[in-house]
């Protein structure tokens, strides 16, 4: 079965056994996870969401993304800036489609 959900402000489309890099989350590896915000469902469509859905993941690592190299300059002014960023994500695997 699979299904889309929403965290982080983005949405995943999943299904049971795949593993999938979301936005950090406050939880420690090892731990389930509930997500109750579901827009589909195998054929249901919620508007916006499909009541009584739930997407149960298991928590399998946090992290740290490659390096982004953000560099900034002002031609002809001697201005240069460079900055690096790693976004923090949480590994999770799908274990189940309810709903």
């Amino acid at each position: 079965m699979k299904a889309v959900f929403v965290t982080g402000g983005k949405q995943y489309y999943v299904e049971e056994g795949q593993e999938i890099y979301v936005e950090k989350l406050d939880a420690e590896v090892g731990s389930k996870v509930e997500f109750d915000e579901v827009l589909s469902v195998g054929d249901k469509i919620g508007t916006p969401v499909v009541k009584g859905a739930k997407v149960t993941c298991e928590v399998v690592k946090h992290g740290k993304q490659k390096k982004v190299v953000v560099f900034k300059y002002r031609p002809k002014k001697k201005y240069r800036n460079t900055r690096g960023h790693r976004q923090p994500y949480t590994m999770l695997k799908v274990t189940k489609i309810a709903g």
